[in-house]
């Protein structure tokens, strides 16, 4: 088999650690990222272990702000080869789908690849979505959610987790796949990879480089919208139901008929 090239899409999340000081904008009730350090999100590193072990070249792109070029010089360091930030006011605030249509845009300009990678879900968000879209926009074989990767002759053969299991589902290349936790043990960048990082050539596009409408990015061009958030009412009354066996489920039942959960 000829050398892949292969692309990973990674994204910035607030970091874990220190979630507890996030909080929403109140007029967009976006989350206020610039109050929070960033790292890469723990899937995509995996994302980028899997494609710097497969011996060909490996180009990663995130849409985020301009500061995210720290987090593109981290996964340079990691293995990857080039680098791509697409970053322009006009993506922010940008759902799932407005993200994949830059993402997706994006992987078209770099030309011809044989797999696409990413992180299952974010931290931040958890939908899943972003991979399957992205997929859907080019046209390629989705495998989400997967564990496991091999190839069989000219197509891949993927483990996926299931709601109920796993599932193996096969493809031809060009595909994408999504990866799931314990695909493998993403490995630390060493201090000759921070170096050569720091001298790679890190490639800017925005929304004119891309050849997109900036009127359909960003919160403009997402059909989502979030229209209130609420916190919900975490309080519990115990009650212990005295009595045999016997008699505390008659009781229990004659409760539950009384606020009519039960017939």
């Amino acid at each position: 088999m000829k050398p892949l090239r292969c692309a990973v899409c990674i994204k910035p999340v607030p970091d874990p650690t220190r979630w507890s000081k996030l909080r929403l904008d109140p007029e967009t009730l976006l989350l206020c990222r610039d109050e929070v350090p960033a790292v890469i999100n723990p899937l995509d590193r995996n994302a980028i272990e899997l494609a710097r072990g497969l011996g060909g070249s490996v180009s990663v792109l995130t849409m985020a702000a301009p500061d995210a070029e720290e987090h593109l010089r981290e996964a340079l360091a990691m293995g990857c080869d080039q680098a791509f930030l697409l970053t322009d006011k006009a993506f922010a605030g940008a759902d799932t789908l407005a993200t994949a249509k830059v993402l997706a845009a994006a992987l078209r300009k770099l030309g011809e690849l044989d797999l696409i990678l990413c992180g299952g879900y974010s931290l931040d968000g958890s939908t899943a979505q972003v991979g399957p879209q992205v997929a859907e926009l080019l046209g390629l074989p989705d495998l989400p959610h997967v564990f496991k990767l091999e190839f069989k002759g000219s197509g891949l053969r993927c483990h996926c987790r299931t709601d109920s299991g796993h599932a193996i589902v096969e493809a031809e290349l060009p595909a994408l796949v999504t990866l799931d936790k314990g695909a493998n043990q993403p490995r630390l960048a060493s201090m000759i990879g921070i170096r050569e990082a720091s001298s790679k050539k890190l490639t800017v596009w925005s929304a004119k480089d891309l050849g997109l409408d900036p009127s359909q990015t960003g919160l403009r061009g997402s059909p989502t919208r979030m229209l209130g958030i609420t916190i919900p009412d975490l309080k519990r009354k115990g009650d212990v139901l005295q009595g045999s066996p016997a008699q505390a489920a008659v009781e229990l039942v004659t409760r539950l008929r009384k606020e009519k959960v039960l017939p």
